[in-house]
């Protein structure tokens, strides 16, 4: 439905595109009524106070495709040809794995119906394959290893990520640094929504919203880890946030929640970083801890009673509360939901730390909880040899305990004979 509603020089022309911006009528459809987007009283008319640089236009938000597209680009190039360098550097090395034998039966079954098959088709896959229980077991467990992540995949991630979130943070610290609401927060909603939005804040909400797009788009192919859902729904929370904050003028609220979520993301990934290479256990321990205390002071204790605050009550001292309101403060406490789940998880890393039994990220991927029993190297040889394998092990394990006897006999008889001879010469004396 398309309805007329006047001079929206913030708004796309419909109809009249060759016409000024100061004077063209705009036909907008009903997602953009002023009840939706403004405080009760304010029109988009009053935006024209701003000159066009200083205001910002939702037609804008169309570049963080292209740049979204840019940042995978640049991934690519970053992780093929930076990343491994840096990974040597610390010493990141994969695995050696044992790869599954070839079999047309099994791998249809594993790529088309189930990769953990139940004991119904364990059966019927023996009498199509030929083979037993235990080989077929073993097989789709070293099939499903094949596609765990390897340890320089996982630090690719991990490096680019960091090199963004420390980009984005000092760029963010930078713009914002002499800015008065970065101090005051009743800045934040001072004259709103007449407020002049300057070209490095432009760049540093595209930048951003082009970069969580990029992760949507490769969230299929990334490492898939425990947290998958709870990662999609913050992607999406976090672009509708900035799209919704960028049309509705948020700016100056919104740079404050991207500068806080930057700065522990940074710990973050480079405790990741250093967890994968060897030999650098007391650094990633270290990082580990004042990730998890940046952590739970910005997302559990400023966030809330800074951000949260100056939305709910804060801006209710400017205008009154309208659609987009209560909008943008249902996105901020999902995040915060995610915020106190993501908490869960590093407090029982924290626990598992302190216990000295914390070996991998809580988040690892799937995978990484159903195999533990193929870190034995030794062990994935071993399984392949079935029933023989076990006879040898068996055999092994009886010499040892007939060797520890016959042991045991021999020290026994010299001890009673010693006795006799000591007995015999006592007598003879």
């Amino acid at each position: 439905m398309i309805i007329y509603v006047g001079s929206s020089p913030c708004l796309p022309s419909l109809l009249h595109p060759c016409l000024s911006a100061h004077n063209r009528m705009d036909l907008l459809p009903d997602l953009w009524r002023e009840d939706y987007w403004l405080p009760q009283g304010v029109t988009w008319r009053d935006m024209e106070q701003l000159a066009d640089s200083e205001r910002p236009l939702p037609w804008d938000l169309l570049i963080a495709l292209p740049l979204a597209l840019g940042f995978i680009a640049l991934r690519y190039v970053f992780e093929r040809y930076f990343a491994p360098p840096i990974g040597r550097c610390l010493g990141v090395k994969n695995k050696l794995q044992v790869r599954a034998d070839p079999s047309p039966t099994l791998e249809l079954f594993y790529t088309q119906r189930s990769r953990h098959p139940t004991q119904s088709e364990i059966v019927s896959l023996m009498s199509l394959c030929g083979k037993t229980q235990r080989q077929i077991e073993t097989w789709f467990r070293l099939r499903r290893n094949q596609d765990r992540p390897c340890q320089t995949k996982k630090f690719g991630e991990a490096v680019w990520r960091f090199f963004f979130y420390l980009t984005a943070f000092m760029s963010g610290l930078a713009c914002l640094i002499d800015r008065p609401w970065l101090w005051e927060r009743s800045e934040c909603w001072r004259q709103y929504p007449v407020q002049s939005m300057e070209r490095a804040h432009y760049w540093y909400y595209m930048l951003e919203l082009g970069f969580y797009v990029s992760l949507l788009l490769r969230i299929s192919v990334d490492i898939k880890r425990k947290d998958f859902k709870e990662q999609v729904i913050h992607h999406f929370a976090t672009i509708f946030l900035l799209s919704f904050s960028y049309c509705a003028n948020y700016i100056r609220i919104g740079t404050l929640v991207m500068l806080l979520h930057d700065s522990s993301d940074i710990l973050l990934e480079s405790a990741k970083m250093f967890n994968y290479g060897t030999g650098w256990t007391k650094t990633r321990d270290a990082l580990f801890i004042i990730f998890a205390v940046v952590f739970l002071v910005t997302r559990l204790v400023i966030f809330p009673s800074k951000i949260l605050h100056t939305t709910l009550v804060l801006s209710m001292e400017t205008f009154e509360p309208f659609v987009g309101y209560y909008f943008f403060n249902i996105l901020l406490m999902v995040l915060q939901a995610l915020h106190i789940f993501w908490a869960g998880l590093i407090l029982r890393m924290v626990y598992k730390f302190l216990k000295g039994k914390l070996e991998k990220d809580e988040r690892s991927d799937d995978e990484s909880e159903a195999e533990e029993e193929e870190d034995d190297k030794g062990g994935e040889e071993n399984v392949d040899r079935g029933g023989d394998y076990c006879w040898e092990k068996s055999k092994d394990t009886m010499n040892s305990k007939l060797s520890m006897l016959t042991n045991s006999c021999v020290l026994n008889n010299l001890t009673n004979h010693r006795a006799s001879v000591a007995d015999r010469m006592r007598k003879a004396q």
